[in-house]
């Protein structure tokens, strides 16, 4: 009679304990739900330039750590709140540059030291420069080639590093004998030649563009040297090549941009010291568009200037900012424009990139096409 009375106790125990498990659950569950809903509460949408102006580009996202590509489940939530378990998130610790090749966006990290890539069309991340040949240790220029080979600057190894799309080691360019501080590069529009900028210091007389075979390596010329002359530098750090084949430069210290023939030859230069619009302050990331507009990161400005081809200036986007809301930056530095026209800015110090849509372009429309969860 007692071990039945004692069994009637535990097995009430355990109904009450199932009812209550029960009830956490379906708590948790809602809490799940509730969180996913609350996603579709979207802000007014933010453009540039603001009404009653005809807006030409549209604030789209910010990308800063793998879930923001990968995302988290329904059921990985609910796990995380039953067993209190962590999901492994990676993210921006202190990007510099960035490329985009049909949706996915590669952005070096010098402290990560690596480049970390977010697959916008296959909603994936991953990383590439941890391991083997290809290892990084302070990466900053970044490009992708037309045939979607990935060149990446690595400062203090003094090479350029050259991997697949999928982040397969290919073979290296430079080294120490031919690069001192290697920065920005670029690649040419058919892919056949890279320009790689050598910024110098305050010490040196190697501020340079150099001109290398992207296919063997070969050295074919070395550009200017320290100055302020048409076609010499002063910590020059960036360049971007329009699909004219135009190479431009950041020549910061001069506080101006450069360009040159795809051979090396001087063009034109634009851009002054001043606070003004279509002035510089301190220029450091620079891109082009398909029809050859040039974009233009001014870090002190804490935005980035679109030029046209003739170097009029178009557009300014950003500020600078306290929170690292949209738009919002305190150390931007590398820019890309992608094959639909969408603009990418790194910000260091926010750990982010924040991504632009041209107006007449459809979320939901080229490699990058976004739909708000």
């Amino acid at each position: 009679m007692r071990s039945v009375i004692i069994f009637n106790a535990f097995h009430n125990i355990y109904l009450r304990l199932k009812l209550i498990s029960g009830l956490v659950l379906f708590h948790l569950i809602l809490l799940a739900l509730t969180s996913c809903a609350s996603k579709k509460i979207d802000a007014p949408e933010l453009r540039f330039p603001s009404p009653p102006n005809e807006a030409r580009f549209i604030f789209e996202r910010t990308l800063r750590t793998s879930t923001d590509v990968s995302g988290l489940g329904f059921m990985d939530k609910v796990r995380i709140s039953l067993t209190g378990s962590s999901h492994v998130v990676d993210g921006l610790v202190k990007p510099f540059g960035v490329a985009v090749h049909q949706g996915r966006v590669y952005v070096t990290d010098t402290v990560a030291r690596s480049v970390k890539v977010f697959d916008l069309a296959k909603l994936k991340y991953f990383e590439l420069g941890t391991k083997g040949q290809g290892t990084l240790v302070k990466p900053l220029g970044i490009d992708v080639s037309s045939k979607g080979e990935v060149f990446v600057s690595d400062n203090t190894a003094r090479r350029v590093v050259v991997f697949d799309r999928d982040g397969n080691y290919l073979r290296a360019i430079g080294g120490q004998d031919t690069l001192r501080r290697p920065s920005g590069l670029s690649v040419s529009p058919d892919g056949t030649l890279v320009y790689v900028v050598e910024t110098g210091g305050v010490e040196t007389q190697e501020h340079h563009l150099l001109i290398f075979d992207a296919q063997n390596g070969e050295l074919l010329r070395k550009v200017g040297k320290r100055g302020k002359q048409n076609g010499e530098f002063n910590l020059p750090l960036q360049a971007a090549t329009a699909p004219d084949g135009t190479v431009y430069v950041v020549d910061s210290g001069n506080f101006r941009v450069q360009a040159f023939t795809p051979s090396g030859n001087f063009k034109f230069s634009f851009g002054s010291i001043g606070r003004r619009s279509g002035q510089f302050s301190r220029p450091k990331g620079i891109s082009t568009d398909p029809q050859g507009n040039i974009y233009v990161v001014d870090t002190a400005f804490g935005n980035f200037q679109i030029f046209s081809p003739d170097k009029q200036l178009l557009l300014f986007i950003g500020g600078r900012g306290q929170s690292g809301g949209p738009a919002e930056y305190m150390l931007p530095s590398g820019i890309d424009v992608d094959e639909n026209g969408r603009v990418y800015v790194v910000d260091q110090f926010f750990r982010k990139v924040d991504i632009y849509r041209p107006a007449h372009l459809k979320p939901t429309d080229g490699f990058a096409a976004y739909t708000k969860k």
